[in-house]
């Protein structure tokens, strides 16, 4: 008999062309690519050069979003000469290599990790790879995604394989049930804190548990988006009806009889009974709390109600200095309240939280209510389909009645890569995955929470707990 296996075991063995050394190493087919402009460009010229083709262009799915501008009004022309070069550049490269291209003016177009999923490009068993690190967020669908370098790009696009080591197995079991305010970002958050930014390096991570098969797909999304913040190289979750009824109508998904037999095929996509994972992790979130991050790497969080941690208490004294050095950048003081820290900005987008049910959240808590006089608030749909989506439901009126700025798709100030830059010393409420030094521009400081925590924020002016807000609704 076989063994049981886990899922992350199944994904690859089914993919494996053959295995390369006693490593660990195999030669791996990949199903599945989503290419963006950022990325993207030496790989294609490495192709050039050698004068190679595309091995399989129908695979790859081209999606501009790193660099274009998001102004109310969309526009074809890029902010600066370079991001203009990039976007050109790849739409040459996608009609010469016969890549379907969703460009700034496309209804399709997004950022790459929405559009997929919207699109039923992503399907349960696959296995994806792109070159950024949220590639991870496809495991929400029971595919297995993960980032590679330009490098693996260009091989990638080549051959349809990469070389790659499989990873330990790790296994996230996460109890109870979410109170009222509290979301899926809060558990990510909550994970990250618990095991650090490298607790899960050189792991695959499945989620399990009553709280994960309680959660909407799009919410499963943001967590194994942000999985990689731990350090994970790819996190997934086992498919199921939700997952099967939010793929059914997507305009790629199977139709007919091939999707009744994809479906009876995708059933079998979990672990099986008595796989053995390299490790375990419990969480419990009956008691949790709205998070945000006070730090600058993701794992430095805490619940709305902390208070900023005080670094003298930290025994280790590398760990005591990168403490202090994130508290310095940040400009807080140990002791002070984390609800009294006052922003200059709110943020809600990013591949992690910039879905429907993301802006049905934060709308939630806006309705009726106005944005701080001293905060620029702003909003950036994950896709042109999501903007179209929250048009007709009346979101993007209660945004503009409240002062938000409803603004086009794109990656936009999770990484500022375009016009959409913080000034330095500026501080932002972000439902974005990353607070590194910098990320939303030069001196700019990042707070990470969820999508309706940032609305609370821009209404009040501060970190706030969403919870006090929903209760006076």
């Amino acid at each position: 008999m076989n063994s049981p296996r886990t899922l992350y075991q199944k994904h690859i063995d089914s993919h494996t062309v053959c295995p390369l050394d006693d490593q660990g190493h195999v030669l791996l087919y990949i199903d599945r690519q989503v290419a963006n402009e950022y990325t993207s460009p030496q790989a294609f010229s490495g192709l050039r050069e050698t004068r190679r083709s595309v091995w399989r262009p129908s695979a790859t799915l081209a999606v501009v979003d790193h660099v274009n501008p998001t102004t109310p009004q969309r526009i074809a022309t890029m902010p600066d000469a370079g991001g203009a070069r990039q976007v050109s550049y790849f739409a040459e490269n996608c009609r010469d290599f016969g890549i379907e291209l969703f460009d700034v003016l496309d209804k399709r177009q997004g950022i790459e990790h929405v559009v997929a999923p919207e699109q039923g490009f992503i399907l349960p068993g696959m296995v994806v790879a792109a070159g950024d690190s949220h590639t991870t967020t496809y495991g929400a669908l029971g595919a297995f995604g993960f980032g590679i370098g330009t490098s693996e790009i260009e091989h990638l696009l080549a051959t349809q394989t990469l070389v790659y080591k499989r990873l330990k197995t790790l296994r996230v079991i996460v109890n109870g049930e979410l109170g009222a305010g509290v979301t899926a970002k809060d558990i990510i958050m909550a994970l990250i804190e618990q095991i650090g930014a490298s607790g899960a390096t050189g792991y695959a991570i499945e989620f399990a548990g009553p709280a994960i098969t309680a959660l909407s797909v799009e919410a499963r999304m943001t967590i194994c988006n942000m999985a990689v913040e731990a350090g994970a190289r790819g996190a997934f979750m086992a498919p199921d009806d939700k997952v099967f009824a939010y793929l059914q109508a997507k305009p790629r998904a199977p139709r007919s009889e091939l999707w009744e037999r994809a479906v009876a095929k995708w059933r079998a996509l979990h672990s099986d009974e008595g796989a053995v994972f390299d490790r375990e992790v419990t969480l419990d979130v009956n008691a949790l709390e709205p998070m945000v991050t006070w730090g600058t790497s993701p794992d430095q969080a805490s619940p709305i109600g902390a208070r900023v941690p005080d670094p003298s208490a930290q025994p280790d004294p590398i760990l005591r200095q990168g403490l202090q050095r994130a508290l310095d950048y940040m400009g807080l003081t140990p002791g002070m309240l984390l609800n009294e820290v006052v922003i200059s900005h709110a943020f809600i987008g990013s591949c992690t939280n910039a879905r429907i049910e993301d802006l049905r959240d934060a709308a939630r808590v806006v309705r009726g209510k106005r944005v701080a006089a001293h905060v620029r608030a702003m909003i950036v749909p994950g896709s042109t389909a999501v903007r179209d989506q929250a048009e007709e439901e009346g979101l993007a009126g209660i945004f503009r009645d409240a002062g938000f700025e409803w603004r086009q798709s794109g990656c936009s100030m999770c990484l500022a890569m375009n016009d959409d830059v913080l000034a330095p010393g500026d501080r932002c409420a972000s439902s974005t995955n990353r607070n590194f030094e910098g990320r939303q521009g030069a001196g700019a400081r990042t707070h990470l929470m969820s999508p309706a925590m940032v609305a609370a924020a821009a209404i009040t002016g501060h970190l706030t707990d969403v919870r006090s807000l929903l209760a006076e609704a």
